[in-house]
């Protein structure tokens, strides 16, 4: 985790916490002594890869600095049934009252570890990357795709500002793929940016278009074959960086991997996962 990264999710979680809390977890207000103090264990009922543990330990800090946080399995590990993740101690109001906050962010980023992971063990021994994509729960991008790298994944670009992605609507708007490219020059000129450029072409006269007119730095060939996507890569030729896109399963992402694209996008690593069971139980 880098400390922007940190930074944004610590303003993520005390969000998480307005949410949850309101003004007062009133049932723990109600029912547990101001000051009795108690011990919950986070323990893993799945298998998989957990994530979030550094997430859910900055939780249950925000809720109260004064908790106890000891982690026996850090972020990325394989775990099995039964494991013992985390032990927190401390206020037993702060402890519920952290407690749905943290598994929230604990069993979503461990089910999208564990996806990740699971896709990239396709690919093993390969030299193509696995890339995430912005299809993220609006408002968590930031631990999803932290969550896709403690996976074995690579980030693609965060959000619409840290690299330009010219797409199917955006050349078709433009009045096509030379006058789309060309604009983005002048633009990133006149603006004086510096972002990577990256086009979709959809067929093969888009590509040929592409590679004659150059001004980009990777090609997204969009639900290519694995057949066209390795004729494809012969007409780039190494002249542009490579990613596939669309269409592409766990099933099938081997095929295209073989292809020697250097990158296949896959959109269900964040938005067709399901969380990780997680438990967390008194001591």
């Amino acid at each position: 985790m880098t400390d922007l990264e940190r930074t944004k999710i610590s303003e993520l979680i005390a969000q998480a916490l307005i949410e949850d809390l309101g003004d007062g977890d009133h049932t723990s207000l109600a029912t547990i002594p101001e000051h009795a103090n108690g011990k919950v264990k986070l323990v893993a009922k799945d298998i998989g890869v957990i994530a979030g543990v550094e997430v859910a330990s900055m939780v249950f800090k925000q809720v109260d600095k004064n908790l106890e946080v000891k982690i026996f399995i850090g972020d990325g590990s394989s775990i099995v049934p039964g494991d013992l993740v985390m032990i927190v101690e401390g206020n037993s109001r702060s402890l519920l009252s952290a407690e749905r906050t943290a598994l929230n962010f604990i069993q979503r980023m461990s089910g999208i570890a564990t996806f990740t992971n699971e896709v990239q063990s396709k690919i093993a021994g390969l030299n193509t990357k696995l890339l995430d994509t912005r299809k993220t729960t609006p408002c968590n991008r930031v631990v999803e795709k932290l969550a896709v790298r403690l996976g074995g994944g690579t980030n693609h670009r965060f959000g619409l500002y840290d690299m330009i992605m010219i797409k199917d609507n955006h050349v078709d708007f433009a009045g096509g793929i030379v006058n789309a490219i060309n604009s983005t020059q002048k633009y990133l000129k006149k603006n004086n940016k510096n972002l990577k450029i990256e086009i979709e072409v959809r067929n093969f006269d888009e590509l040929n278009e592409v590679i004659n007119n150059g001004g980009v730095d990777r090609i997204m060939l969009d639900n290519f074959s694995p057949e066209q996507l390795r004729k494809a890569i012969d007409l780039i030729d190494h002249k542009f960086e490579t990613e596939a896109s669309g269409g592409i399963s766990i099933n099938t992402i081997r095929d295209f991997a073989l292809t020697g694209v250097d990158f296949i996008s896959v959109g269900a690593l964040t938005h067709q996962i399901n969380s990780l069971d997680l438990s967390l139980v008194t001591v």
